[in-house]
């Protein structure tokens, strides 16, 4: 069981690295919240075509769920996205990634407080690695660089797009029991229709690039890979091993991201690059296998 998970959950962070790399292709040829918004609108279109059967059959059980699930997609979906996009106006990636890697914490602390849910000090020590391993990427092999980050309202932006995400997958137990597609179709719903004022204000702001042939196949990739792909591969990883574990492995997305930047966009690969991925997969291996045997033993 919990092998099934890695592989989805390996899966989930190369797809959403991926999308960290058509972001950057996007630029100039869409803008972020249209860009949002056209990957949920084609997402839920590939959902009803897949999926619409299997959600009528559900409906005794998504009708009375309805208002949790929209919340669940927006939270996870839309508003992750768009506090994640408007950070990066203001502060640097390297910010961003380095933040981005405390999400665990967050979810660590949040199972505590509300489940008295306890991590191992082998868990601690694996998140403590794998952070690390994130920063010396972000920091391009000096770790000295860190301390001239600057802090700024970009980065407050981040904490709370870090914490809305950590409370969607926190909240992910109580999601129904019911077929993926079902929830995939439910929350891709929910997560176009609240990404709809975000385009709108770009619109109308004369801010937005509609796109061209470019924008059109980073719209149809980010609606196939990181929105349904990536979505369901998650929530299923976190039923299979619980929200704790599988977030440890969201620390792989800006390294996935970086290898991905390497190969597609022909950056230059240097050995902090390889110590850094030791490090956050050594940091993942040692926090499950602490977190395995304690779910073991209980």
């Amino acid at each position: 069981m919990f092998r099934n998970a890695y592989v989805l959950l390996l899966l989930t962070t190369l797809f959403w690295g991926g999308n960290a790399i058509a972001g950057k292709l996007a630029v100039g040829h869409i803008t972020p919240m249209l860009l949002t918004t056209l990957r949920w609108a084609m997402a839920l279109a590939i959902m009803v075509a897949i999926g619409l059967p299997q959600l009528r059959r559900d409906w005794p059980v998504v009708r009375p769920n309805l208002l949790f699930l929209f919340a669940l997609g927006t939270a996870g979906f839309t508003l992750f996205n768009a506090a994640l996009y408007s950070a990066l106006t203001f502060t640097t990636a390297i910010n961003v990634s380095i933040e981005q890697a405390g999400m665990p914490m967050f979810i660590f602390l949040a199972n505590f407080l509300l489940y008295r849910m306890g991590v191992s000090l082998g868990q601690i020590v694996g998140f403590t690695i794998s952070v690390v391993g994130v920063a010396l990427t972000a920091a391009h092999g000096d770790l000295t660089r860190l301390a001239q980050l600057d802090v700024n309202f970009g980065d407050a932006l981040m904490l709370a797009a870090i914490l809305l995400y950590a409370g969607y997958t926190v909240a992910l137990r109580y999601k129904p029991a019911i077929h993926w597609k079902s929830v995939m179709l439910a929350l891709s719903a929910a997560a176009l229709v609240s990404s709809l004022p975000f385009a709108a204000w770009e619109i109308a702001t004369d801010r937005a690039i509609w796109p061209d042939m470019r924008g059109w196949v980073i719209v149809a990739y980010t609606a196939i890979l990181p929105s349904i792909a990536a979505q369901a591969f998650y929530i299923r990883g976190v039923e299979l091993i619980g929200a704790n574990r599988a977030s440890l492995f969201i620390n792989l997305v800006p390294i996935f991201g970086t290898l991905l930047s390497i190969v597609i966009l022909g950056e230059d690969f240097h050995l902090y690059h390889a110590v850094a991925l030791a490090m956050v997969l050594g940091g993942i291996w040692l926090a499950e296998h602490s977190g395995r045997k304690r779910a073991a033993a209980q």
